[in-house]
């Protein structure tokens, strides 16, 4: 790991430590769910509510996300991207929808490791649209909504280069007393 990757990775850790205890555990499980499915909700799910929302979960990312990584828009054009751009605010209003998600650089986090770093020229636009769908609570978004700041609608372009770290699951150690 070079020095640049290495700095790259300890900026992430600490966004990540930033975000609430609920939008960490929401980004976590979401990362197991697109990489495993729905056996994710063996490790995941507290309850059976909990278990049928990671299956709906898997079904949907695992209809939309392979493909949505390889059909990311190198080109900001919008009739080129319309079916991307649909598929997006589909998902994103989906992982709203949840009520884990608080902010935009949460989501943003999550869909960076989901679809890869080419995806972040489309995330202030989907968000925007996804929190404003009829499903997601009033409050939740407004919430969402203030969330993002002028300098992630407002920027003149973006970074196409891919994460370094992602947050995995931790099994809890016993505590040994010696």
């Amino acid at each position: 790991m070079t020095y640049r990757q290495s700095f790259q990775m300890i900026f992430e850790m600490k966004e990540f430590a930033t975000f609430t205890a609920a939008e960490q555990r929401y980004i976590r499980r979401s990362l197991d769910v697109a990489s495993i499915g729905a056996t994710a909700g063996d490790r995941w799910s507290r309850h059976d509510g909990e278990r049928a929302s990671i299956e709906a979960q898997a079904r949907l990312y695992r209809g939309t996300l392979s493909a949505m990584r390889e059909t990311v828009p190198d080109d900001i054009e919008l009739k080129a991207a319309s079916n991307f751009v649909t598929q997006l605010v589909m998902i994103s209003g989906s992982d709203l929808g949840e009520g884990k998600l608080a902010s935009f650089a949460a989501y943003r986090f999550l869909y960076e490791r989901l679809l890869g770093g080419a995806v972040r020229p489309w995330l202030a636009s989907a968000f925007m649209a996804a929190a404003a769908l009829p499903h997601v609570h009033p409050t939740l978004r407004r919430t969402l909504l203030r969330s993002i700041g002028e300098d992630d609608v407002l920027a003149a372009g973006w970074s196409a280069r891919d994460t370094v770290f992602t947050p995995e699951w931790v099994d809890k150690v016993p505590v040994t007393v010696f």
